[in-house]
């Protein structure tokens, strides 16, 4: 019995202690797995502060640099907006220097041009878009007052006979006139008493040394005062007017000096001779000025003819050369014109004075400071054409006058 006992005891033991083994055993296991597991779980979160941190910073240093490359653009632009105000300001004062010192040489030199010219002014009917435009059409338009649309930028249309002004624009605007002045150079050169057969000699006196232009008279040319005083008012020869105040008596000096007293005369206040061709830009007058001495032009029988002749042939140093006339007016068989004359300086644009008569009566046209080539002539169309339309009444009330 007490073996057995023993026995059993024993066996209890060993059944006690091999489970304690297993135990042991189990929770070693669970031990290892629950450290492992610990173990990935501590792996992850250690590996992602890692990771977070890098991609932080690069996305930083991005971010800098970007912010670093628009600092520099914006310094950038400032400088630039920086250097372009004193630019800006450098221009304004070369711009205020330059006008200043251009202002001073107006104020010392010669009259310069004066253009007077501004915008058309709105039209009843549509005009072509080349009606001011270099070329000879006389299309008419009429401005809202119905006055004729022209190209010169003052111009005076007056009936001799009655005085009345026809149509007007800048007509006391003072204006160097060019070529024009040739009419008080005629009128200066047939009161002296000379004799137009006396022959005249082209010297190096005659030159044009103010503006360089070209002449077919060259030196050594002869010819009749006469011829001289024909070929000034027909083709504007500047030769021939020098020529003529040349071998005046006391002078081209003198002879400027008559030109002025005559001015003064007929009353032309506001017109200033300083040479006998016009080729001076300080020759001026004003339109209505102008229509006076078109008036005492046609006072003379030769500055009607010669003014008026559409060509001459002239014996030149053995040769026959042709010279027209500088309006292209006088060939025309639907004018009447007594009296002409053209002139052109860069100064003073293109230029026309005509008397021309219109149901029996004679008109004066003043068209000043025209800068097409073509224009000047088709504004005395224009202004023909409106006077036949719309003032026929008016020109045709006067009496009735034959001649000049």
């Amino acid at each position: 019995m007490k073996l057995r006992a023993l026995v059993a005891a024993l066996a209890a033991l060993f059944a006690l202690q091999s489970g304690v083994a297993t135990a042991a055993t189990n929770t070693s296991r669970t031990s290892g797995k629950t450290a492992a597991v610990a173990k990935k779980a501590a792996a992850k979160p250690a590996a992602k502060p890692v990771a977070k941190p890098k991609a932080v910073a690069a996305k930083a240093a991005n971010k800098s640099v970007a912010a670093k490359k628009a600092a520099a653009k914006s310094a950038t632009k400032g400088k630039v907006a920086s250097k372009a105000q004193p630019t800006k300001k450098a221009a304004a004062k070369v711009n205020l220097k330059t006008r200043t010192a251009t202002a001073s040489a107006r104020g010392k030199a010669a009259p310069m041009r004066v253009t007077l010219r501004k915008a058309a002014p709105a039209v009843l009917a549509v005009a072509p878009a080349s009606l001011l435009a270099d070329e000879a059409d006389e299309a008419l338009a009429l401005d809202a007052s119905g006055m004729p649309v022209l190209g010169s930028s003052a111009f005076y249309v007056v009936n001799q006979n009655t005085g009345e002004v026809l149509l007007e624009r800048n007509a006391a605007a003072v204006l160097p006139i060019a070529s024009i002045t040739k009419l008080m150079t005629a009128m200066v050169v047939l009161e002296s008493g000379q004799r137009l057969s006396e022959p005249l000699e082209i010297t190096e006196g005659d030159i044009d040394r103010l503006k360089g232009t070209g002449s077919r008279l060259s030196l050594g040319t002869t010819l009749t005062r006469e011829d001289m005083l024909h070929l000034a008012l027909m083709s504007s020869e500047n030769r021939a007017a020098s020529a003529l105040a040349r071998n005046y008596p006391g002078g081209e000096a003198a002879f400027v000096e008559a030109m002025n007293v005559k001015a003064r005369v007929l009353g032309l206040w506001n017109t200033r001779f300083h040479d006998s061709t016009g080729l001076n830009p300080g020759n001026v007058s004003s339109p209505r000025d102008l229509a006076k001495l078109v008036a005492a032009s046609a006072s003379f029988p030769l500055i009607r003819e010669f003014s008026t002749s559409p060509e001459r042939y002239v014996d030149i140093n053995g040769r026959m050369l042709r010279f027209g006339n500088t309006n292209s007016l006088v060939r025309s068989p639907e004018w009447a014109i007594s009296v002409s004359k053209t002139g052109y300086i860069s100064e003073a644009g293109r230029c026309l004075v005509m008397q021309t008569w219109l149901h029996q009566q004679p008109v004066v046209m003043v068209l000043m400071d025209s800068y097409g080539r073509y224009t000047r002539t088709a504004d005395a169309k224009r202004v023909r054409k409106w006077l036949e339309q719309t003032a026929t009444q008016r020109v045709a009330a006067a009496p009735a006058r034959i001649g000049g």
